[in-house]
């Protein structure tokens, strides 16, 4: 059987769909559910057990005694949630001219491209994304967008609008500087005013490929993070911050934000106190590794190419460590950077998370419940579990035979209504 020849039922008012499958993965447990069963509806999932704990009559359709599918082959899977994108940007374009060319386009042109990205991020299987940002109010627009229950088939969505960062410093292609505000305090408050669901913090700068570490000072001081933390925290907003290089990072934690993006050059001490403070890591391979298979048209060299392999091979380890510890890992691919695509790009990066050394049932995790449980979305997702939202796939391709089987066609099930994601799914301007 293929999954283009079983036929979904439809969910209706009054029609609930009943599946059992082979294997479950709730999206937090460290152990598969084999032989399960899971009843849904339009709005929510309404019941989940396994062989011995079958749904109840109250919650199947009149007169029902069989489930609408029996798939023994087949897997479900909460939707993946995106942790790192900037969907502003369109990441599969890998021509730097062609790249600062969109750049230059009107903020109702990038959020026209932006919007063209969202159902096609659906069908490939991703059911939410954590924006991180940009200057123009893309993100902002589409989280509004969501929230405004039009009829547009497109992930959750949330977005801290523009980054914070200093002025004349990295950033300022997504971000606002603090010193367009009298205080920090301020800073957040003009962030929470725009409509910020949460706050982006960018206090380093990025890694200089060509001599292979991060060699600008950090931008921030902890006083200035903490105090941007503390403001954040006063509206019930989540921070979560860009850093790379041990010093930057070192502030960052001290800072006490909810999560560290990209983290390249992370020391194991401060992995242990992250763990420690429930600071979540969000790892973002992908850019990097873009770099590497691209290293042609990027103009590097053999010794930039040696730099980036051994960042990599540094950063594998690390998620290794940080894995073994019990560091709250969380994915996200920092989509729009050059070369990583939106969806196609966040399924490479689980991809490279699992090559590092992660196992398959942890990356999964770490794309839906472990991401839902700590990073606070508005909405329940990224688990199989009553009261959550029928968004989830399944897929004959077992993600614990290599999550890069997530690529591979699949059922997408949102709201209740099923999409069909083939071997060759429209990926363009993503």
């Amino acid at each position: 059987m293929t999954t283009k020849q079983i036929s979904i039922p439809a969910v209706a008012n009054d029609r609930r769909v009943w599946l059992r499958v082979g294997t479950l993965l709730d999206g937090v447990s460290s152990q598969p559910l084999r032989d399960a069963h899971v009843v849904y509806d339009a709005k929510q999932i309404l019941f989940v057990g396994d062989a011995q704990n079958s749904p109840p009559g109250e919650l199947l359709n009149p007169g029902q005694r069989e489930p609408d599918l029996n798939l023994p082959e087949f897997t479900l899977l909460p939707g993946l949630i995106e942790a790192h994108a900037h969907l502003f940007l369109e990441g599969g374009e890998l021509n730097i001219e062609k790249r600062a060319t969109y750049l230059k386009q009107t903020p109702v042109e990038l959020l026209q491209a932006a919007c063209a990205r969202l159902e096609k991020i659906v069908r490939l299987g991703v059911v939410a994304v954590r924006d991180a940002g940009d200057k123009d109010g893309v993100g902002l627009a589409l989280s509004k967008l969501y929230v405004s229950g039009n009829r547009l088939l497109m992930p959750y969505l949330d977005s801290p609008g523009a980054a914070i960062h200093h002025a004349g410093r990295y950033g300022s292609f997504m971000g606002e500087p603090m010193e367009n505000y009298p205080s920090p305090h301020a800073c957040v408050e003009g962030r929470v005013k725009a409509g910020a669901d949460r706050i982006k913090l960018i206090p380093t700068g990025i890694i200089n490929f060509k001599q292979g570490a991060v060699t600008t000072e950090p931008q921030m001081t902890t006083e200035e993070i903490s105090a941007l933390v503390t403001a954040a925290k006063s509206f019930g907003r989540q921070t979560f911050a860009h850093a790379s290089g041990d010093k930057g990072i070192e502030r960052v934690i001290e800072g006490g934000v909810d999560s560290v993006e990209h983290g390249f050059f992370i020391r194991e001490d401060q992995l242990a106190r992250m763990r420690d403070r429930q600071i979540a890591w969000v790892p973002t391979f992908a850019p990097v590794q873009e770099q590497v298979d691209h290293a042609d048209l990027m103009g590097w060299d053999a010794g930039i190419v040696a730099n980036l392999q051994r960042i990599l091979d540094q950063h594998a380890a690390s998620l290794v460590k940080a894995y073994s510890m019990g560091v709250q890992i969380i994915a996200g691919s920092d989509a729009g950077s050059v070369g990583v695509a939106h969806a196609t790009g966040f399924l490479n990066e689980l991809h490279l998370m699992e090559r590092a050394g992660m196992p398959s049932l942890a990356v999964v995790n770490a794309a839906t419940g472990n991401s839902a449980n700590r990073l606070g979305y508005k909405e329940n997702f990224g688990r199989i579990k009553s009261g959550y939202l029928s968004r989830f796939i399944l897929t004959r391709h077992s993600p614990l035979d290599g999550v890069s089987n997530l690529a591979k066609a699949k059922h997408v099930i949102f709201d209740g209504v099923a999409y069909e994601s083939g071997e060759n799914p429209d990926t363009s301007g993503l």
